[in-house]
Formats: structure tokens, C-alpha cells, sequence
């Protein structure tokens, strides 16, 4: 069993860097326009039977009427589509009209504290006792039960029209959701559900944190229709952005972090600003039955910290969690610039497997893969079952902390791997597995991925072919302009046309 390493190991010296900060950073500017165009400046050719449209999130606004904010995760969502049909493809971005985006931008001014550290103007008595959060709907985006859902964590899902990316409001999910519940930004879909006759479902949580901390499970029909609803309470504070699915659990990871409020009651810090690893503490591990009545089993690691998780399976009374971990939680500084972030001084998040073995509930782990990586996608056909493949966000080097340049593809069985970068100019967002209609494989398909390109300041749409990473895109599509470093997105087969 290895420990987790040390961030002294992973100094890359600056004359070996793929990248130049500058360059870097001119991805954070903000996108104030929105487009609505056929993109026809291509590099290759778009494979016909690419069809359906790419959703994307993330924050476009860095800024208020030349206010910055604190951190890009305060930053108001907005929504990139990408259609494909027949070798075209149509672009559309729009901002995610909340109430809070309305009323800023109409009193050009911040009014709103965000979770992340920005503060309204007038210091900390303008800020003290205001917990009043703007819904920022800018972490995930997908189709399902025929509304597509701009995701936040802390609120819920804005509703958005498919074809025009036209904000309808606020989306309580058919009574399922009340004014202000929370829906978290990371759904995964069961693609044979056992309870429902081998039909797909979505499965997604919310977390009302406290001493104790709720974790309310959901689970949707491919028609929207509520299937299943369970809550359990966790002892202690729960800090969870993602979690993963088996056919027959839910797992979470309980970061060992605490939450003092009082910084934040007293208007002198965002709410993530008060969030404080806890290095002493191990890492919490629940596993929660989807469909029994049987306990819900806890176990613990050795501490770290977790943002996000590839897959996870059951084999025979073990279950297997991949996952992102970090030697500890990036915390956010107050008066901190994000724009000026020491790479060298933090330890990579890096692929680590986790065993569970469900009758001792004791854990086992290893790593997967040592490279600096992020925002794992498996293909969907696997989500929750045994798996080969996973598609990575990662660094150009092998070591070091770095920005994500490339896509790694990682055979977890074998440990190969395959790389394409976008060095030294390019830097990726997170990649999309697309399945090629009919494939047997689970590799045969495509990787999308949206590139900034700080050569000429634009981004471009690359597809990959996902069985052979190391060749050459099969194509890419320039876009007019540049979309500020997004979170996270979702492909459908549905393909909503352009609308002039």
C-alpha cells in the first residue's frame, strides 16, 4: 500500500516548462459576447456520424463592470453548444440569465458575496451577516427528461431551452425540488439500471451540511419521472463536490476538512475561504445501498482530498473507487490573485484506486497514474461497471504540477497509455468520450475537448479518435474568439439545430 507523495518531489525547473504563465493566464479573460454562428474554419474533416450536440459550462464573466472577482468558481455560467450533424457543426453561447446575473448586470456593480471569496464593494461591513449567494448555475450542463438543466451545487438547476440556450427559469424538477434546495453538479447515469428492467437512469445527490451533515440521494427515469428518493445523515461536516456509482451503491468521499463560519458570518471571507484541511484526520468513505434496506458502511484512508472521480464497480465483496486525489485541499487565500498561482508549490492531483472490502471495511489503495491529471470521463457505456479505459485532462510532462495541456487515455488494466498535447500554446478543458454508433469497443469513438489556443487568443473544438490517442486530431474547429477556462459538460445524441 503506497502513501500519498510529497508536493517536495514535484518541482519541475522552470526551464523545462510546456507553457509560459503569460499565456496561461490570457485564458481567464472574460467572454462578454455571445455567438450564434456555423463554424467553417476547419482543420480536417468532422467525422459524418458525429451527431448530437456538445454542452459545455463554465464561468464567462471574471469580472463585473471592471470589478474582478475573488476566484473564476464565483464567476456567472455560461453555456457553449456545439451541434454536429452531417460533418457541420453550429456554435451557440449564451449566459445563464439568473436573477443574480439580471441584477448585477443591470446595476453594474457586484451584489452578491460569492462562495469563493469575491465581496461586494465597501469592505467587511458591507459583507458581515449577508448569506444571501447568487445561484451561479456555471459547474455542469445536461439533457435529460427533455430539459436541458444548468447545474450549481448549492442551488437548483436553471432550465434552458435546447435550441437557443434561452434561459426559462429556475427548474424544480416536477415538485421534486423546493425554492433553494440544493442539486449537485455531478449526475451520473446508470446505463442499465437492475431496478428498472435494465433502463437507464440518472443519479444524482444533495448535501445539507451542518454537525451533522444530510446526503439526499435521487434517482430519474429517461423521462424525467422521480424513481427513487432516499436521505441518511453523516456525522460531521461533509465537504462533497462529486461522488460515483456501482450498480448498487453510492459513494462518497468525506474530505477530512472543518468549517469554521465565523470569518465568514463577520464579512471578512467567502464561505470556501473558511474550509481547512485537516491532515491528521483520515478520509471518510461511505457507501450508501441505492435499492436495500442494509446500513450504509463507512470506512477510512489515510487523509486527502478528492474533488472528482472517474468510476468506480463492484467485484465480488469488493467495490473499486478511481479517483482524483490530492495530497491536500488547494485552499483559497484571502487577497490571494488566482491569475498568479505557484504551480511548483503544490502537489498534483494524480489516479488513485481505492479498494473497499466490504466485509472488514478496511481500504486498500494504489495509484494509477503519477501524472498531474484531472477531469477523468470513462466511456458511458461503463459508468459504474468494470472498465478499460479513462480519458484524462493532464500535464505535458510525466512529472510536476502543471497545467492541463493534454489528454492522457489510460488502459487501467494495463497501465498503458496514450498521450496527444496541445503544447506548448494550447491548454484543454475537460474531454468528452463519444461512442461511434454501433461500436463494439469501448475505445471506438471520439474525444471531444475545448482547447484554448494563446497563439492567436481563440479556443477550437479537437476531436480525437479514442483509439489511438497519439495520432493526430481527426479534426479541429476554430472558433472566432476564445472561451474562458469552463468545468465541465455533457454530450446527447440529440441534435438541436441552429435557429437563426
Amino acid at each position: 500500500m503506497q502513501n500519498l507523495p510529497t508536493k517536495e518531489a514535484f518541482s519541475v525547473p522552470t526551464s523545462d516548462l510546456s507553457y509560459s504563465r503569460e499565456d496561461w493566464r490570457k485564458g481567464y479573460e472574460s467572454q462578454p459576447n455571445e455567438y450564434d454562428y456555423w463554424i467553417d474554419d476547419v482543420e480536417g474533416k468532422i467525422p459524418s456520424q458525429l451527431h448530437g450536440t456538445l454542452f459545455r459550462n463554465g464561468p464567462g464573466l471574471l469580472e463585473v463592470n471592471g470589478m474582478r472577482l475573488h476566484h473564476p468558481f464565483d464567476g456567472d455560467g455560461m453555456i457553449c453548444a456545439i451541434a454536429f450533424d452531417q460533418g457541420r457543426a453550429h456554435f451557440r453561447n449564451r449566459f445563464v440569465r439568473t436573477e443574480g446575473f439580471l441584477t448585477e448586470q443591470a446595476a453594474g456593480k457586484i451584489l452578491y458575496r460569492g462562495v469563493f471569496g469575491t465581496q461586494k464593494p465597501g469592505g467587511w461591513l458591507a459583507n458581515a451577516f449577508d448569506f444571501q449567494l447568487k445561484n451561479i448555475a456555471n459547474t455542469n450542463i445536461i439533457y435529460w427528461g427533455g430539459k436541458l438543466l444548468a447545474l450549481w451545487e448549492a442551488a437548483e438547476p436553471h432550465g434552458l431551452n435546447p435550441h437557443t440556450l434561452e434561459t426559462l427559469g429556475t427548474e424544480y424538477l416536477d415538485g421534486v425540488l423546493a425554492e433553494g434546495d440544493p442539486f449537485a453538479a455531478h449526475p451520473w447515469i446508470d446505463p442499465s439500471c437492475q431496478a428498472d428492467d435494465g433502463e437507464p437512469c440518472l443519479v444524482n445527490f444533495a448535501i445539507k451540511p451542518g454537525i451533522s451533515s444530510t446526503i439526499i440521494i435521487y434517482e430519474f427515469s429517461p423521462t424525467g419521472k422521480l424513481l427513487r428518493q432516499h436521505s441518511h445523515s453523516v456525522p460531521g461536516f461533509a465537504f462533497i463536490h462529486d461522488f460515483a456509482i456501482t450498480k448498487n451503491y453510492c459513494l462518497f468521499f468525506q474530505n477530512p476538512v472543518s468549517f469554521n463560519p465565523i470569518p465568514f458570518a463577520l464579512g471578512f471571507r467567502g464561505a470556501g475561504e473558511c474550509v481547512k484541511f485537516q491532515p491528521d484526520k483520515p478520509t471518510r468513505i461511505v457507501a450508501i445501498p441505492r435499492f436495500s434496506s442494509e446500513p450504509v458502511k463507512f470506512f477510512e484512508t489515510q487523509a486527502g482530498f478528492v474533488f472528482h472521480h472517474a468510476n468506480a464497480f463492484e467485484r465480488g465483496e469488493e467495490i473499486c473507487i478511481d479517483s482524483i486525489c490530492y495530497e491536500s485541499f488547494p485552499e483559497v487565500e484571502s487577497g490571494s490573485d488566482y491569475k498568479q498561482v505557484d504551480f511548483d508549490a503544490l502537489a498534483p492531483g494524480q489516479l488513485w484506486r481505492f479498494t473497499l472490502d466490504l466485509p472488514s471495511q478496511t481500504v486498500q489503495r494504489r495509484i494509477l497514474e503519477e501524472r498531474c491529471c484531472e477531469f477523468p470521463f470513462v466511456p458511458p457505456q461503463h459508468a459504474g461497471r468494470p472498465y478499460q479505459y479513462v480519458f484524462m485532462g493532464a500535464a505535458h510532462a510525466p512529472r510536476g504540477n502543471a497545467p492541463l495541456q493534454a489528454i492522457l487515455k489510460l488502459d487501467v488494466n494495463n497501465g498503458e497509455r496514450q498521450l496527444w498535447s496541445a503544447a506548448p500554446h494550447g491548454f484543454i478543458s475537460e474531454p468528452i468520450f463519444v461512442p461511434r454508433p454501433n461500436s463494439t469497443e469501448a475505445d471506438d469513438g471520439w474525444v471531444l475537448t475545448l482547447v484554448y489556443d494563446a497563439s492567436d487568443h481563440r479556443s477550437d473544438i479537437v476531436i480525437l479518435d479514442g483509439r489511438d490517442l497519439n495520432q493526430s486530431p481527426i479534426a479541429r474547429l476554430h472558433l472566432k474568439h476564445h472561451i474562458p477556462y469552463g468545468l465541465h459538460g455533457s454530450w446527447t445524441s440529440e441534435y438541436f439545430e441552429a435557429r437563426m
